[in-house]
């Protein structure tokens, strides 16, 4: 295991809705496109687009804007009443014509605030509420607009017509989950509290992988494999294909010291894991390596020589919280911070990002 070691910084300009609305200091998930880099905050229901918009080297961009929005709400019916409550998107990824986004599909407790005292503030405390829109999980299609790719309502690939498309209904993770032997008893318990917390989503092939940051029991992270489909009567109602045990969703645990999972990144035939605390606190902060997770054809126990640490992150006091990881060529990782430092907002209205290099 090394050290991580910052190759460059990238400076991430976002509009000034997106400012407003504090994305650029809750990014919560990543996945780079080409020349195009998608992003989204755990405060909205919109994933943001940004373009490399320095004229250096294509493959070490150092400068990302000219920011586009796009509502969850335009392409798929929301759970939520109101399409524009939080979604809590907690990760992305980007596989064939689609881009994927996972809610966090947890439920959260109220914060003290400093001006809340006594018997109020132990009433907060004790209030538990979830939110219909961070239970999705979502499937856009992406098309070539001008040059750009750029999610849709529906697009035709080699005589295939593709539909945005949302996983609700009896296939919703949560009712799934209702009668798990590991999960289900912490579906009542928020996120932060080490209840269910979906913090990571990695695409391939047919697989979904989505990376639980909690619960950890007994210091094992879980990652869900999905295998996702639609039929041509309902073609924007994702459906899950059951396993052999006939279960629609197959469970396997890693080793990460105790340590949950902020996010999932293919490399090759490898899951590249960034991984957290599950509670509220700052650190250790670590990239894992599942060797050949992508070929795992049963639900598997991740140890040993099955995964590796790559690298320690650093972290601060109270910020600069890794939260979202991103392949950038074949020995690179952009890395995202929720609660950035001071030193990564700039005067003119940027987030720095880092550039880390993997160990050879």
């Amino acid at each position: 295991m090394t050290t991580m070691t910052v190759d460059y910084t990238v400076r991430l300009r976002f509009s000034d809705d997106s400012q407003a609305a504090a994305t650029h200091t809750n990014l919560s998930a990543i996945r780079i496109d080409g020349r195009a880099l998608w992003i989204a905050g755990d405060e909205t229901a919109t994933i943001e687009r940004l373009m490399a918009t320095d004229t250096g080297d294509p493959a070490r961009p150092t400068e990302f804007g000219a920011e586009a929005r796009f509502r969850l709400g335009d392409f798929v019916d929301l759970p939520g009443l109101d399409a524009d409550e939080e979604a809590d998107v907690e990760g992305l990824a980007r596989s064939e014509q689609f881009l994927w986004a996972v809610g966090s599909h947890s439920l959260r407790r109220k914060q003290i605030k400093d001006r809340h005292e006594g018997p109020k503030a132990l009433r907060r405390l004790a209030r538990v509420e979830g939110q219909a829109n961070r239970q999705i999980l979502v499937r856009l299609p992406i098309t070539d607009v001008d040059g750009v790719p750029t999610p849709v309502r529906e697009v035709v690939a080699d005589g295939v017509r593709h539909r945005a498309a949302v996983l609700t209904g009896r296939d919703d993770l949560r009712r799934l989950l209702r009668d798990d032997e590991h999960l289900g008893p912490f579906l009542p318990i928020p996120g932060k509290d080490n209840g269910l917390d979906i913090e990571g989503i990695a695409v391939y092939q047919d697989r979904v992988y989505l990376g639980l940051r909690g619960p950890v029991l007994r210091g094992w992270a879980f990652v869900l494999e999905l295998r996702p489909y639609v039929t041509d009567d309902e073609p924007g109602r994702l459906r899950l294909r059951p396993f052999p045990d006939g279960r629609t969703y197959r469970k396997h645990v890693l080793d990460l010291n105790g340590l949950g999972i902020r996010d999932l990144c293919p490399h090759g035939d490898d899951l590249l894991v960034l991984a957290g605390p599950t509670m509220d606190l700052d650190g250790p902060v670590r990239i894992y390596r599942w060797h050949d997770a992508c070929r795992t054809e049963q639900p598997s126990i991740v140890r040993d020589k099955m995964i590796s640490r790559e690298m320690e992150l650093t972290y601060g006091e109270g910020d600069d919280h890794a939260e979202g990881l991103t392949l950038l060529g074949e020995d690179r990782v952009l890395v995202v911070y929720d609660s950035p430092a001071p030193v990564r907002l700039t005067t003119d209205g940027a987030v720095i990002a880092d550039v880390l290099l993997l160990p050879r």
